[in-house]
């Protein structure tokens, strides 16, 4: 199982609409990638250096390339300043347990 993660830190003066992100955002790339719900986690920062994250789960590394590669990447991509202008840092991980 591989595991997408994407972190917005924490960032002085940078915004960050999370009910955007919970409702439109994070649909329109489970969507595009052909992930459900039961396929991502979406966090609201409490304590800690992120602001807010995503964890999408992948079947295989080849499953997560062909998501990626989707033409359809550009406009979730597209989408990003609609609710932050935080740059996101991206993790890609093996599951391990």
């Amino acid at each position: 199982m591989i595991r997408l993660s994407v972190f917005y830190p924490k960032t002085e003066g940078a915004t960050f609409d999370h009910d955007y992100y919970r409702d439109s955002h994070v649909p329109l790339c489970a969507t595009t990638w052909g992930v459900g719900p039961e396929r991502y986690t979406i966090d609201k920062g409490v304590d800690g250096p992120y602001e807010a994250a995503v964890h999408f789960t992948f079947e295989s590394l080849e499953a997560l390339g062909a998501a990626m590669g989707s033409p359809d990447t550009a406009q979730v991509m597209a989408d990003v300043p609609n609710y932050t202008t935080i740059a996101p840092v991206i993790q890609t991980s093996e599951v391990v347990a």
